[in-house]
Parts: structure tokens; C-alpha cells; sequence
């Protein structure tokens, strides 16, 4: 518990409403002594800001104070399958500059970690801000990831990356906190903080190459012992008993519904489908087998996600990921399966719907996850302790973090979008 420090004030400013000293301290029971104290750190780091008092006339200055979010930089990264995107946000989690391109997560981690550093760096000179403001890195990975180091574990579509210490690599190159988990992990943080802000029970399901899902349970992201939680793509399903995935097992709900899976049908039935672009395109065109098979991959989903809703009770699922751009036919047959074989009480007040946010859901959840730990009250009132009074930051505490956290801070506290 911070106990009213600087960082306690941060955390109240970051709603982004301008606050006098008085109110500040009706708010936190401090005298106006210690308020301004604690202000003037923040003030120097440049965290807050006074803002222009409509009341105010002449050059007195504003009474009044807000959080900065350009006072500092984040950069995020969502590396899925065969894509990736990495942006640049400020302290609010708002996207200043972004790229997506094709890159296929098989070539390994140098070869991927490589190309995130460089479009960094090539956005930091397009937005004229040095390496030195960015603050921390969040990344997304479309795998297993333990969360208190920041390493893939047995990533079943990631040749190379096992154990490999992503946030020590990146850190050769920004020398901050990086912070790494599962893509749809990110997601799940990035549609809740930008569409579901006040939902704390959720689902955010991925269907893409491969099916995930991040489950907020009582604010919090839920990672699980070993950070797997939501890896519902290799849960057994009836019609895919005898089938193969490609983790090796059998009957896994990815080797029928997931997009390979679904285009895979689309072939056998004479149709050029390849990625899940193609099988988008042909529903949208309403090809008719498309949309049959895209429905009944909807309706095996639902099979899965049924279980779930048992044991979670969610008030929403979100449906998101390449294949969820097919529209409704995917999420119908997800619903008619979950309303049809859950519980009344636990489908009352269900919501299924499909992501609002779309593909910058990754990115946005990956900035929220470098954010919230960047700036969380502790960490803030420890770097205000380091100022010197004069107001310059002492230079001792340049110091590389390796390890990340081992639990997500409450997302009852995430950024506001």
C-alpha cells in the first residue's frame, strides 16, 4: 500500500480529471503540507501538469492539476502467428504511431525481437522523442508464457523460443521494465480497458491460427500456477474425436475450429481458402459452405466454452482474433451452444458479442500491461524518493529490471481510455 505517497496522488489523477490541492487532500486525509510535497515530485518527473483554470484571469498560475500522459513513452508489441504490431503510446495507453506487418513467429526470437527494436527505434526518430522517454515495454507472445520471467514455456508454434529470455534480448536495447505475456492475455486487458471498463468478470476468446482465451475473474487477470490459464484450444471436443492437432494430442477443439482448421474444409470442398482471410472473404461474399462451416466451428467453440461458463460464471464473453471478422455466423453458433446447454442462471445475464476494439486490442493490452506496472503507486513514490531537492533525479537509479512481476496488478486500476 502506497499510504498517500506520490504515487497515491498519480493513481488518483489518472482518471484524468484536474484537481486543486484541497481536493487531494479531502481525498486522501494528507495535510496540504505533504500534498504539495508529494506534488512537486510529480511535478518535476513531469508526471503532472497544471492545467488552465477557467475562473483564473492574468498570469497567476492554475490551481488546479492533472496527470501528463505525454510526459513519458510506451512501447508495445503483439506478436501473433504469422503477424506482428508494435506501437508507441503514451502514459494513457492512446497510440501514437504503429506498424503491423507480416512476420512469422517460426523465425525465431532474435530474428523477431530484432525487427520489434528496429521499428521502435524507427518510430522514436518519426516522432522526434528520444529512446530515453520510453518508460517501459509490454510484449504479447501467441504462447504459454511464465509471467514472473518473461520466458515462453514449450510454446507449441514457436520453434526456438523455449525458455528464452525475451526480456533480457529486448533490454540490450532499452535498458526498462519489459514486460511479457500470453497475445491473448494482452487482449483481454486491451478490449476491457477500452470497451469493458467497469466488467469484471469476462472472457476474451481469440480465434485466429489458434484459439486462446484470457479470463478476468474479479478484476484481475487470471494467469494460473504456471501462466496457462485460458488455453481452452486444446480442450477435447466430440467432433474432434480421432483428429490430430497439430500439439501432437488428439480431439483438440483448435484442430477443427481454428482458421487452418476451417479453410482446410473449405479446400476439401472445392473452395481456395488458405488463411483465415480467405474463409472471411468467402462468407462475406455469402458463400454458403463458408458460412456452414464457419457456423458449425462457432458451434464446436461453444462446445468448449460451455464448460467455462460453469466454472468462471462470466457476465460476457468477447469473441475476437482473424476468424471473428466473419460476423455473426461465428458468434451464433457459439451462442446457440453455450444458451443451450449452460445453466439459466449462469446465461441470465450472459453477454456474447464480438470485439469492438479489433486487432488493436493486442497492442493496447500490451501498453495497459507495461503501464500498470510502470506506474503503479509503489514504483512512483519510489522515484520521487530518488529526486534530488533541487529537482534533478539521481543518476544512481538507472537501474535494468529483468524480472517482471509475478501477478498483474488489479485491473480495477487500469488506464483510462
Amino acid at each position: 500500500m502506497d499510504n498517500g505517497g506520490a504515487g497515491e496522488l498519480l493513481r488518483i489523477l489518472r482518471d484524468g480529471r484536474p484537481r486543486t490541492r484541497a481536493d487531494l487532500a479531502g481525498i486522501t486525509g494528507l495535510g496540504r503540507a505533504a500534498i504539495s510535497s508529494r506534488l512537486e515530485s510529480l511535478l518535476e518527473l513531469g508526471l503532472v501538469v497544471p492545467v488552465s483554470d477557467a475562473a483564473s484571469t492574468g498570469g497567476r498560475p492554475s490551481a488546479r492539476l492533472a496527470f501528463n500522459p505525454g510526459a513519458r513513452l510506451v512501447a508495445a508489441a503483439d506478436v501473433g502467428a504469422t503477424h506482428a504490431t508494435v506501437a508507441l503510446t503514451d502514459l494513457s495507453g492512446r497510440i501514437l504511431l504503429e506498424t503491423t506487418e507480416r512476420l512469422e513467429i517460426s523465425c525465431g526470437p532474435e530474428a523477431v525481437l530484432d525487427w520489434l527494436a528496429m521499428t521502435l527505434q524507427g518510430h522514436l526518430k518519426a516522432v522526434k522523442r528520444p529512446a530515453t522517454d520510453i518508460i517501459a515495454v509490454g510484449i504479447g507472445l501467441p504462447g504459454p508464457v511464465e509471467h514472473s520471467t518473461g520466458k515462453p514455456t514449450s510454446p507449441p508454434i514457436m520453434p526456438g523460443w523455449d525458455g528464452f529470455d525475451v526480456p533480457a534480448y529486448v533490454q540490450q536495447t532499452f535498458a526498462v521494465p519489459v514486460l511479457v505475456d500470453n497475445d491473448v492475455n494482452i487482449m483481454a486487458l486491451g478490449e476491457r480497458a477500452a470497451r469493458w471498463p467497469n466488467e469484471d468478470n469476462m472472457i476474451f476468446l481469440k480465434v485466429a491460427t489458434g484459439i486462446g482465451s484470457g479470463v478476468i475473474s474479479g478484476g484481475t487477470l487470471q494467469r494460473g500456477a504456471a501462466g496457462v490459464a485460458g488455453d481452452v484450444g486444446h480442450i477435447a471436443v466430440s467432433n474432434a474425436a480421432g483428429i490430430q492437432c497439430r500439439c501432437g494430442k488428439i480431439a483438440c477443439l483448435e484442430a477443427i475450429a481454428g482458421a487452418p482448421a476451417v479453410a482446410a474444409h473449405l479446400r476439401e470442398n472445392g473452395l481456395e481458402a488458405t488463411t483465415a482471410n480467405d474463409v472471411v472473404s468467402l462468407v462475406r461474399s455469402g458463400d454458403l459452405a463458408a458460412i456452414q462451416a464457419v457456423r458449425q466451428a462457432g458451434r464446436d467453440i461453444g462446445e468448449m466454452l460451455n464448460m467455462c461458463v460453469s466454472l468462471v460464471n462470466p457476465s460476457l464473453i468477447v469473441v475476437g482474433g482473424s476468424l471473428a471478422q466473419s460476423g455473426e455466423h461465428l458468434i451464433a453458433g457459439i451462442r446457440e451452444m453455450v444458451y443451450s446447454r449452460s445453466t439459466p442462471l449462469a446465461t441470465q445475464h450472459l453477454n456474447i458479442t464480438q470485439s469492438e476494439t479489433g486487432p488493436e486490442a493486442g497492442v493496447v493490452g500490451a501498453s495497459i500491461l507495461a503501464i500498470e506496472y510502470a506506474l503503479a503507486p509503489q514504483r512512483v513514490s519510489g522515484l520521487a524518493a530518488t529526486l534530488h531537492p533541487g529537482g534533478r533525479q539521481n543518476t544512481d537509479r538507472q537501474k535494468v529490471e529483468r524480472v517482471v512481476p509475478a501477478s498483474q496488478p488489479s485491473l480495477r486500476d487500469s488506464v483510462a481510455s
